[in-house]
């Protein structure tokens, strides 16, 4: 899957908000977040998951990964993230992807759920994200 051109990127900032990755990945974790060119229909959500699962495998090394890619869409109104986990509030879509509403956008602002991963409450996160939905709007759809 060809994701096209980087349009935006976040500044890196540290991954401590959890020890979940630290076995595989070891310490001094980076986050950051990038934003692509082309808005991408919601079909294609669950295909994205997939490649970046290919993509984190080939990158690996010794059998372990060495990035951990998360794909999301980001509309107007929210930002889904797909996941391989199933979990109460996700809904599964397909071969093994589900569905994560994890941000809505009400009243001006990012709104977290009570299931909203630490990292995507971050003031980088959220601004970053506010940059990539006025690209999205500027763009009309």
């Amino acid at each position: 899957m060809d994701f096209g051109p980087v349009a935006d990127r976040s500044a890196d900032i540290p991954f401590d908000f959890t020890d979940y990755y630290r076995a595989e990945f070891g310490d001094n974790l980076a986050r950051r977040w990038l934003g692509f060119h082309l808005p991408c229909s919601p079909v294609l959500l669950a295909s994205a998951k997939l490649a970046t699962g290919v993509i984190e495998r080939e990158c690996g090394r010794d059998g372990r990964r060495r990035v951990n890619l998360d794909p999301g869409l980001l509309t107007f109104h929210n930002l889904v993230l797909a996941s391989t986990k199933d979990h109460a509030h996700r809904i599964y879509l397909r071969d093994g992807i589900f569905a994560e509403l994890t941000l809505l956008y009400r009243d001006g602002g990012w709104e977290p759920l009570p299931w909203t991963y630490p990292d995507y409450r971050t003031e980088a996160c959220l601004e970053f994200l506010g940059r990539c939905r006025k690209r999205l709007l500027d763009l009309g759809g």
